[in-house]
């Protein structure tokens, strides 16, 4: 037995470390590590609940609308405000337009350039995504003016980004107008050709329609960026690498008069079961936190303990019903029953492959979901609900959505109008679990077991998570 530490890691949000423990040429177990403290969860505490909108998006610099949007759910589930309808499309399009800037900047900033890594050289896939990714290479250029036509809409809609505070209880602060109307559908169309030309290489409507893994072949043929990545993914058996438990978890996101596109859901044993989320938990055995056991969020304290025995991480370790799971756009599309992933899990279990394929799958769907919610806008009624002026009574309550990577949660308690008591489960904080009481180890590293010891496949793993690890650290 030998032991390895990669880290700290390039191109991630935040800071990570990966203790490993060798067995000859491959992983035996994991340890993932979030080396820091920021204390945002104990800095709410005191504060009058409207605080949190201001709070809770600087948590992240890259997911900051998700941050306000379960905020934003979590005080309309306190106070019993409905939102406006066109409040929620627009906050819905502002969630998505981020949403999708974080899938192109997960494949292109973060997973892709190790497709290029030396170690590849002389692969016959090799050299097209070295000249791609490579200084100078298109692929900066193209996806960057994408990101950044995005990031534009939720400009014109939320003001700025990151860190808007147009989304609040009841709606937005934005109105929309039939020119504005326009001039977005126009912006929307150039990442429409953008998705469809340069990241798939097929229309839309046909990576949507994605029935079976055969189906496949027509993006492996294709000129876009996924028949690349897909054809080196096969020379690297993708398909069989990073396996994480097969538990995967997704809250409800992109409510609309009541309905949600993506629902709520554990999918285990091969198929979508209902969520109770009176079963979550997060336990601190392995976590620098003083030692309690595990609780609902509803009902934990964040009290850091630097000096713990044992412990290894600022992540807590959430679990469901006792046990860990996977989130993210995998498990989305499972529960939405995607047919072709859902195959390929079915198959060989969650993995490296079946990740960023969903993500690439969610990016289509994301851009068709826009469109419709801009071409569903009512320009002549409200955008929000006048404020309420009752006094807050106290109370518990939660608000939960999907960030890029996965399941995003809030909990908080309200006494006397102000905060009590404010937890965050964000998706690293499941993907990137420290073990429990029980020894039981997060996603990640059970995904690291038997892994080749090579860094450059052991990133592929990582990276497949899309590490956050700014929201995880309480």
């Amino acid at each position: 037995m030998s032991r390895k530490i990669l880290g700290p890691f390039n191109r991630v949000e935040g800071d990570l470390a990966v203790n490993l423990t060798l067995d000859g040429e491959r992983v035996s177990s994991a340890q993932v590590t979030s080396p820091m403290y920021r204390g945002f969860e104990r800095a709410l505490v005191g504060r009058p609940l409207a605080d949190a909108l201001v709070v809770v998006p600087r948590i992240c610099g890259i997911c900051s609308v998700s941050q306000s949007v379960a905020a934003v759910r979590l005080i309309q589930a306190l106070t019993g405000v409905s939102p406006a309808a066109n409040g929620e499309r627009v906050m819905n399009i502002v969630h998505a337009c981020e949403n999708l800037a974080d899938h192109l900047t997960h494949f292109y900033l973060f997973f892709a350039p190790d497709l290029a890594h030396a170690d590849y050289a002389g692969q016959p896939w090799h050299a097209d995504w070295a000249a791609r990714l490579g200084s100078g290479g298109p692929a900066a250029r193209q996806w960057l003016a994408a990101r950044a036509t995005l990031l534009r809409m939720v400009g014109l809609l939320a003001g700025r980004w990151p860190h808007t505070l147009a989304l609040q209880p009841g709606g937005v602060t934005r109105t929309v107008d039939a020119v504005e109307r326009l001039r977005l559908l126009g912006w929307l169309a150039e990442v429409r050709q953008f998705v469809e030309t340069v990241l798939l290489g097929v229309p839309i409507e046909q990576m949507l329609a994605l029935q079976q893994p055969d189906d496949l072949d027509a993006l492996r043929a294709g000129a876009g960026d996924a028949g690349r990545w897909l054809r080196a993914a096969d020379a690297l058996d993708f398909a069989r690498l990073g396996r994480a438990g097969d538990r995967f978890l997704a809250f409800a996101a992109y409510h609309n008069q009541g309905n949600a596109p993506w629902p709520a859901g554990l999918w285990a044993d091969g198929r979508a079961q209902p969520l109770d989320l009176s079963l979550l938990s997060e336990d601190v055995s392995h976590s620098w936190y003083e030692a309690a056991p595990p609780r609902h969020p509803a009902a934990g304290d964040t009290l850091p303990n630097p000096h713990k025995h044992g412990a290894y991480s600022w992540n807590k370790a959430p679990r469901l019903a006792g046990l860990p799971a996977e989130t993210g756009a995998l498990a989305r599309q499972l529960l939405a029953g995607q047919p072709c992933l859902t195959a390929l899990v079915r198959q060989h279990g969650g993995s490296v492959l079946t990740r960023l394929l969903a993500r690439q799958i969610e990016a289509a769907w994301l851009v068709q979901a826009i469109q419709c919610w801009l071409a569903a806008l009512e320009l002549s009624e409200p955008f929000i609900q006048p404020p309420t002026h009752t006094p807050l009574t106290d109370g518990m309550a939660a608000g939960l959505t999907e960030a890029a990577r996965g399941a995003l949660g809030h909990w908080a308690s309200v006494e006397g109008g102000r905060i009590s008591r404010y937890q965050i489960i964000a998706p690293t904080s499941w993907n990137f679990s420290p073990r429990d009481a029980h020894g039981q180890p997060g996603p990640l590293e059970i995904a690291l077991e038997g892994v080749a010891n090579q860094d450059v496949r052991i990133q592929h793993v990582v990276r497949s998570f899309d590490p956050c690890m700014v929201c995880t650290v309480h």
